[in-house]
This record gives structure tokens, sequence and C-alpha cells, in this order.
């Protein structure tokens, strides 16, 4: 492994969380794939390095504790009193783009923009499964907006060897958190208000801390550790959202330097939300993704990748959408 590898190791190292902000409140986003040890032999130890991450993630599956549960079933259950709210569907498309610099192979420091493109849909609280009922907080919204924005700097000083990443920053509140979407309730038409955890941005300030290790076993197989902790620095509007830990392994097949295929294991424990805008019986949980890849080195300073992302555990605090199968791509350039 040699430096220039372990400085794009560590370029995004928080990728895979950045998509998934905010994205707990009545679903269960599985953007949390990290893509950042698909850089072998990109450019030197020092330089600035552009990437692009498109994740297509579709939440189509009602989910309750471990198993899944029909509409029906899920607008008769009750909540501290009140009705459960039924979701149909969540589609959410992310393009990522990022930006990193690395004075050494010591230090460096990545910004990472992300445009997200979501479309829900919710029958709401009054419904029985199959249609919206009156006074049921009932809508269908799309939005397409520049989510929160995420600096993090990164210290490799940790081993003589460089094969330790150190990542600290902060997830910036950037996105929009005030979107709303269109009644599908007769009796009250109009806009509506989208809930918290589905806005293009939480509005709070979170803290990200996170290390990474990434080494050969022998000349064919390396591997790859990741854990990645995000908080909350505060509540914004009646809104906090939960905090959250991921955790990635990783394991590459290094011998056909054309094509190298990979296989991660993705875990993320998300706590609920807090506020009088969250919806805490219904967000956070635990997820576990299989996700196969594959990444294409193209010369000295590119690389394109691909994965997909397979769940093999759902567990959902109250009612959730959960995705059956998510996607990513993208391609990276040193210069």
């Amino acid at each position: 492994m040699t430096k220039s590898n372990l400085v794009i190791v560590a370029a995004a190292a928080l990728a895979g969380a950045i998509g998934a902000s905010g994205a707990w409140a009545a679903t269960a986003c599985g953007c949390l794939l990290t893509t950042d040890v698909d850089n072998l032999g990109l450019g030197s130890s020092s330089g600035w390095r552009f990437d692009f991450r498109y994740d297509d993630l579709t939440q189509n599956q009602l989910r309750r504790g471990t198993g899944t549960i029909s509409p029906a079933a899920a607008s008769r259950i009750v909540n501290a009193g009140l009705p459960q709210k039924v979701d149909q569907f969540t589609k959410n498309r992310y393009a990522t783009l990022g930006l990193d610099y690395a004075p050494s192979a010591t230090w460096g420091v990545n910004l990472q923009v992300p445009y997200a493109v979501r479309s829900h849909a919710t029958l709401g609280t009054a419904s029985d499964g199959n249609a919206p009922g009156a006074g049921g907080d009932s809508y269908d919204s799309r939005t397409s907006a520049i989510g929160d924005v995420t600096l993090i700097g990164r210290y490799l000083g940790v081993s003589p060897k460089h094969h330790i990443a150190l990542s600290f920053g902060l997830k910036l509140p950037t996105g929009s958190h005030t979107r709303t979407g269109s009644s599908t309730d007769p009796t009250q038409p109009g806009p509506v208000p989208i809930d918290r955890g589905l806005q293009p941005g939480t509005g709070t300030t979170d803290v990200i801390l996170g290390a990474h290790i990434v080494n050969p076993i022998d000349i064919d197989w390396e591997y790859s550790a990741q854990a990645t902790a995000q908080a909350a620095l505060g509540a914004r509007s009646g809104f906090r959202p939960g905090s959250s830990v991921n955790l990635n392994l990783g394991l590459r097949y290094m011998t056909v330097p054309l094509a190298i295929p990979q296989l991660q294991l993705n875990l993320r424990q998300v706590a609920r939300d807090r506020g009088v805008n969250a919806d805490a019986a219904n967000t956070g949980g635990t997820l576990i993704y299989l996700s196969p890849g594959i990444a294409l080195p193209v010369g000295l300073h590119a690389s394109f990748f691909g994965f997909m992302q397979v769940p093999v555990y759902q567990r959902v605090n109250g009612v959730q959408l959960a995705p059956r199968l998510g996607v990513s791509l993208g391609a990276r350039y040193a210069f």
C-alpha cells in the first residue's frame, strides 16, 4: 500500500454517511456504503482530487421490527394513543460531488456536496391501508435540492506506514428543512409540511468522527475497516436527528489491476429522532448490507466503480419503509 493510496483511502471516508442524513423518519435509508478504497493508483501523495457518486435507492417495503407488515395491518396500530402513519414509498436519488486536497501524505481535507432528488407518498394516519382518510395528513412530495454539505479533515500520522486514517469534521445545515408537499386529503387540500426526516437537510450542525485502516493480507488480497460516528450538536425548529454509527468491512482482490472485485459488509445503527417535530416512534434502527462491487482504474489518474447494496438484516423502530436493493456508481480523478 503506497502513501498515495492511503491518502485517497481517507479522502471520502465519510461519503457513505452523507447521503443518509435525515433519511430515517418513517424510512430506513441504506446509503451506508463506503467507496473510499476504490481509488488505488490515483495520483501522488498530495494534490487535488475530484469525485462523483450517484446513489439510487427505492424504499417500498413496509417493515415493523425485523419483519414485513402489510399496509392494512399497519393502519390498525396505535402508538402512544396515536394512529400509525402508513407510508407508501420513498424514491431517493443522490448525486454527490467531492473535492479533496492533500498538502502532504499526513494531512488532508475533503468537501462533499450532495444533491438529493426524493419522491415520497404517505397515506397518513387516517387510512385503511389502501386510501387516505380525512384528517390524516396524507400527502405526496417531490424535492430536488442541495443537501447538507460535509467538510472532513483527516490525519494519517498515527502509524509510520500511514495505513491508519483518523477523520474529523462537520455536517453543515446547508440543506432546506422547510419544503412542502401536496395534500392528498380531499378535506384539507393545499401545501403541507414534509416530514423533517425527509427534508433535503436536517437543519442541524453535526459533528463527525471516524477511523479507517487499510492493509494487505498477501499479494492478492487487501482488507479495510472503517468506523464513523455522527451526532447533532443541537436541535433546530423542534427537531434533532438521531445519532448514528457506521461500521464497514471490505475485502478486495488485487491480482487483476484492470478490474478489482470487492465485497463490503456495511452496518448502520441510528438512534431515534427527537423533538416536537420528530416522528420518534418510527425512526432509527439497524441495517446490515452485503455490497459486492468492482473498481475499474483507467490510467494513472482516473477510476470508476459500481456497487450493489443488498440488505441482509433490517430492524426498524415502529413502522418504516425499507429498501430491497440499492445501487451506487461513481468516478474519481486526480489532478
